[in-house]
This record gives C-alpha cells, sequence and structure tokens, in this order.
C-alpha cells in the first residue's frame, strides 16, 4: 500500500508567494516525512503564484499556491504504509495557514499481482 495525502491549507502567509520561502518550507516537510530529494522543479507564475515539484525517496511532494486566495494546495505522495503524524500541523505551521483540510487516499499498489 501507498499513501497519498492531499492538503488544502487556507489563509497562509505572504511566504506562498516567495520561491525562497516556500522551497525552505518544503524542505523542511520533507525530512519530516523521512525522505530525501532526489529531483525538484520551481516555477514562478506572473503575476504571481507558484508550483513546487520534489522527485523523493519516498515518491513526491508539490505545492501549488494561489497567493491572491491565500491558498495553497499540497500533496505528499509516499510509499511507505503510513503517513507521518503530526504531519497535518507541520504544513499549517510552515505554511502559515490559519487552517488546513486534509484527505489521505490509499493507493493499492498491490492489486496488480
Amino acid at each position: 500500500m501507498a499513501k497519498h495525502l492531499v492538503a488544502d491549507l487556507y489563509g497562509c502567509g505572504k511566504m506562498i508567494d516567495d520561491i525562497e520561502a516556500l522551497k525552505e518550507a518544503a524542505h523542511k516537510a520533507i525530512e519530516y516525512v523521512g525522505a530525501n530529494i532526489v529531483e525538484e522543479c520551481i516555477h514562478e507564475f506572473e503575476p504571481i503564484g507558484i508550483t513546487y515539484f520534489a522527485v523523493i525517496t519516498t515518491s513526491h511532494f508539490s505545492v501549488h499556491t494561489w497567493p491572491e486566495y491565500g491558498y495553497a494546495a499540497i500533496d505528499v505522495f509516499s510509499c511507505t504504509d503510513t503517513v507521518v503524524e503530526g504531519i497535518t500541523e507541520t504544513l499549517k505551521e510552515l505554511f502559515e495557514a490559519k487552517e488546513i483540510k486534509t484527505q489521505i487516499i490509499e493507493r493499492d499498489i498491490s492489486k496488480g499481482h
């Protein structure tokens, strides 16, 4: 099994439109889940907004921001059986969010065998 955490963060701070601040927060979140970055890509949109994507040793981590709404969409896909306890509060703190809503999708990778 693998788990895919989908998080909607509302009321985020201005850091969601700052590439360096967002990258630092992503690195801390990735470290928190016990993964390492294999490769990362960051794109800054005009006039505002950032997409960050990292291939990590346990799968992937992504952030898409809409600063005009104070909103960030974060996905953490992990091939481990569990999503680390406390990641919701960690993301809320790192992205300076007032509110966070999460869903966990269980990906059944063993069905094909």
